[in-house]
């Protein structure tokens, strides 16, 4: 028995389906068993039984520095030797906070908090207890993490019990400002991640995130951006700096937190001076403002410079030839190829060692560890998949019809 198969036949008895977030099951490209990380180097991941993958996941983006990044890792150490956690303010925080402010062009003020689905609750509160709204209009395949007013079939595609969806107004399709003009009325905000990454990378339609700030100031409804993917990611700024769009309220997680649990929102001062103790809307978290991850998010931020973001659009660029394989759409670092079947690529990438995504409806995610020779075997072995994969089609077919 394989390493990986003696894991996940131990995490079954223990842990619901074996994993602690759906996805990683990896059922939906056709796999029996999830991958089980052992360790990780640049743009490299190294299972449990010694397989080595070209990783295009990162942790699902954190990761702009690759695995394993030198610098991080140090910050990180260096901060533990000091203690994991205290439960009260650290000059980290302040540094952290103030690095957040300088850098996304509508935040003012910001709370730190543990986890993207965290950031995104605690701004919808805030959002409605502004607005004295309890509707908001959201987008069908955003996603805004696992808290109830988010999770409904018609808005997440994912279908659950247990949730309360009372009060959560309309669910609109991405794009489309003629839907969100019949629907906004009443609402406390609209919700949006301002490059879609949840249904595979989708890009704001020319004049969508301008329709929609002004729709909401029409309205009197607020513009939150869930720039969990897309801060720092593509652009220093976000997806609000690239496109010229500034939202009321920011949604932050991932990158912000060096590749430890650490999220953020944040937004105009009057707003974010509503939360608790300052004003009366109730946010707290034992872990907020982690030591450890504050050191990572530090380490991280500070080396975001224009020339990280021209280095990563050089290789997007570069990456664009996978657009001569299926449908590829591309914002920054972030992208997704979108073919007619997706398990069959991604098993039949993995046997050669190169990790997509498990699910077609996820990004792809660029790093500065990756170079011109990943790019270029990344692209050369989706250019082989049709052939080899009709190939080993009609062997079986031969191989049935001999036997028969």
């Amino acid at each position: 028995m394989s390493r990986t198969a003696e894991l996940y036949a131990r995490a079954l008895q223990s842990i619901p389906g074996g994993v602690n977030s759906p996805v990683r099951a990896m059922k939906a490209v056709g796999l029996e068993e999830p991958l089980f990380a052992a360790r990780g180097e640049g743009a490299y991941l190294e299972d449990v039984d010694g397989r080595r993958y070209l990783d295009w996941v990162l942790s699902w983006g954190p990761l702009i520095f690759g695995h394993a990044d030198p610098e991080t890792v140090e910050a990180v150490v260096s901060a533990a030797r000091e203690g994991t956690t205290f439960g009260t303010a650290t000059e980290r925080e302040v540094e952290l906070a103030e690095a957040i402010v300088e850098a996304v062009p509508s935040v003012e003020m910001v709370r730190l908090v543990s986890s993207g689905t965290e950031a995104a609750m605690t701004a919808l509160r805030l959002a409605r207890a502004a607005t004295g709204r309890e509707p908001f209009v959201r987008f069908r395949g955003n996603y805004h993490g696992h808290a109830d007013p988010f999770l409904s079939e018609a808005g997440s595609g994912v279908r659950t019990l247990g949730i309360d969806a009372r009060g959560e107004g309309g669910v609109v399709e991405y794009n489309d400002l003629e839907a969100v003009e019949r629907t906004i009325e009443g609402a406390a905000c609209v919700f949006v991640e301002p490059v879609a990454g949840n249904m595979g990378v989708v890009p704001p339609a020319e004049g969508f995130l301008e329709g929609l700030r002004r729709l909401c100031d029409a309205s009197g409804a607020l513009l939150v951006f869930d720039e969990v993917i897309t801060g720092f990611r593509v652009a220093r700024g976000g997806a609000q700096e690239r496109y010229g769009v500034l939202p009321d309220l920011t949604v932050l997680g991932k990158i912000v937190g060096g590749g430890l649990p650490l999220a953020a929102f944040g937004g105009r001062a009057e707003l974010m001076e509503r939360l608790a103790p300052a004003g009366d809307v109730y946010q707290a978290g034992t872990l907020s403002g982690n030591p450890l991850a504050t050191a990572a998010g530090l380490s991280v931020l500070r080396r975001l410079t224009p020339g990280v973001y021209e280095e990563l659009e050089r290789k997007g660029q570069r990456l664009d030839a996978l657009g001569e394989h299926g449908r590829f759409e591309r914002v920054g670092a972030m992208a997704t190829l979108f073919v007619d079947d997706y398990p069959a690529l991604f098993r039949y990438l993995l046997e050669r060692g190169i990790y997509l995504a498990p699910s077609q409806n996820e990004a792809m995610f660029l790093s500065t560890a990756h170079g011109e020779a990943e790019i270029g075997r990344t692209i050369e072995a989706v250019a082989n998949f049709p052939t080899e994969f009709e190939h080993k089609a009609a062997r079986r077919l031969l191989d049935h019809e001999n036997r028969c």
